[in-house]
């Protein structure tokens, strides 16, 4: 209201100059001139301000027009009809100049807005496309939309799964009822008192969501544009998901099989050699103590083996399952390490193997046997991918509140492309992949042991050299 006041005080100060400076005696002018400056401010105000102003000018400057500059000066009658079909001539062409000047200011005004709410909704529609998976979907999908369109209060009421997403900096209340039946029978709700309106989403004829929103008025095309983005960004989401649990089910099936044929191989060379040492034994029962003894040792040392094959893959079963329950007990690092090494005696096969600890190591909370895994995995890792000449070095040392297992090789380095993958499930080198065999889960499992004792694995590599770098917690 203020500024309109102060509008109209300009407009009406913008007549009194004009009437002044045309009906000073010392400088002539001609009614037709000052009718036209009248007429020319009429327009600026129209154009500038909008039709009220300019409809309140058109009047006092008629007013002034007939009282100053038209015979009988002075008076607000006219004696001539000649001037009288020029003073409502004058009267209507400033009405409408001034209606259709704000008429066309409105529009230009529309298609500025109509502009802007383009922009809003291009820019909402990119913003939909960039949303990560931080959070959940929906909720960041209304969050991009309350700062794309500056509303006071969004909520999202998603039908599938019966949630509600809220963002803004304010909260709805008492409208869950309202977005339900919107969700469900495809009904819109306005309150423009609270510049509140609901209107449901629909993928197609199906409504399958109903938003609420809160702030200015938008257009009816702008708030369908609105409610499409999201039917799009929502089905979007869901396609994204089923994907990744098909590929989940379908990485867990390949797991599976990995497994299977992976122990399958590791059981059959225990079982040869015991069956090996049975078969000998049997079939010659007239062998010397010492040869018996022997065999049966083989056979003995086999069937352990054997025994701790079927433990890991138990814990490989274990960490599998997404939930990885950890079994703490303190731990000798430095003995676990050479129980790790006695275990792979077979694989390690005479290679130089140098094992560096320091004095004074604390016991290490973890679950042993997982721990073991962990270290077996990735020390088979730098043995697998080394040179059978070249030494492989475990070293453990305390780093801050922190115990560090590093076991390093000698090998031809891990391209740096390749080291932020290194850990994913069945992820192998192409460069490898023909020439060395393996599954590609090594290195993960190794992984998910430590980041579930929440530690970290971390790996550096140039040629020549190559570091795992294994840190545990020590509280």
């Amino acid at each position: 209201m203020l500024q309109r006041a102060v509008r109209l005080a300009l407009s009406l100060a913008g007549v009194a100059i004009i009437t002044y400076v045309a009906y000073r005696p010392q400088v002539p002018t001609y009614a037709t001139t000052v009718g036209f400056a009248y007429l020319l401010l009429v327009l600026i105000i129209a154009t500038t301000w909008g039709f009220v102003e300019a409809a309140l000018v058109s009047m006092v400057a008629t007013l002034s027009f007939n009282f100053f500059f038209l015979p009988p000066l002075g008076t607000f009658t006219i004696g001539d009809p000649q001037n009288l079909v020029a003073f409502f001539s004058f009267l209507m062409t400033s009405l409408i100049a001034s209606r259709l000047s704000a008429r066309a200011k409105r529009r230009a005004q529309d298609a500025i807005e109509r502009q802007k709410d383009l922009e809003r909704l291009y820019t909402f529609s990119r913003a939909i496309l960039l949303i990560d998976g931080a959070e959940p979907f929906p909720k960041q999908l209304i969050q991009k939309l309350a700062e794309t369109f500056n509303l006071i209060a969004v909520v999202l009421y998603d039908r599938v799964s019966g949630e509600f997403y809220r963002a803004g900096p304010e909260e709805f209340a008492g409208m869950d009822d309202q977005l339900r039946d919107a969700a469900l029978h495809s009904t819109s709700f306005s309150d423009p008192g609270h510049q509140r309106v609901i209107t449901a989403i629909r993928l197609g004829a199906e409504p399958i969501a109903s938003l609420a929103l809160q702030g200015a008025r938008m257009p009816d095309s702008v708030l369908q544009g609105i409610a499409n983005l999201i039917a799009i960004g929502l089905e979007r989401a869901r396609a994204q998901n089923l994907a990744h649990q098909v590929e989940a089910a379908r990485e867990s099936e390949q797991l599976r099989t990995t497994l299977i044929d992976a122990m399958a191989h590791e059981f059959k060379t225990p079982l040869t050699s015991i069956k090996a040492a049975t078969t000998s034994l049997l079939s010659n029962p007239e062998q010397t103590a010492e040869n018996r003894t022997e065999l049966l040792k083989i056979a003995d040392e086999e069937a352990e083996h054997l025994h701790d094959l079927i433990d890991d893959a138990v814990e490989m079963a274990r960490l599998d399952s997404a939930q990885i329950q950890l079994r703490l007990e303190p731990t000798d690092a430095r003995q676990l390490v050479r129980d790790v090494v006695a275990s792979m005696r077979g694989g390690i096969d005479g290679r130089p193997l140098e094992i560096s600890s320091e004095e004074g190591l604390p016991a290490l909370p973890v679950d042993r046997r997982l721990v073991m895994l962990a270290v077996k995995q990735v020390l088979d890792n730098a043995l697998k991918y080394s040179k059978p000449s070249t030494p492989v070095s475990i070293r453990l040392h305390r780093a801050a509140d922190a115990l560090v297992i590093e076991i390093v090789n000698q090998g031809k380095g891990i391209p740096l492309a390749e080291q932020k993958r290194i850990f994913e499930r069945f992820y192998r080198s192409p460069a490898v992949k023909q020439q060395i065999p393996g599954s590609g889960l090594g290195l993960s499992i190794a992984n998910s042991v430590v980041q579930a004792h929440r530690g970290e694995l971390a790996l550096t590599s140039k040629p020549g050299e190559t570091t795992f770098r294994m840190s545990f917690p020590l509280s």
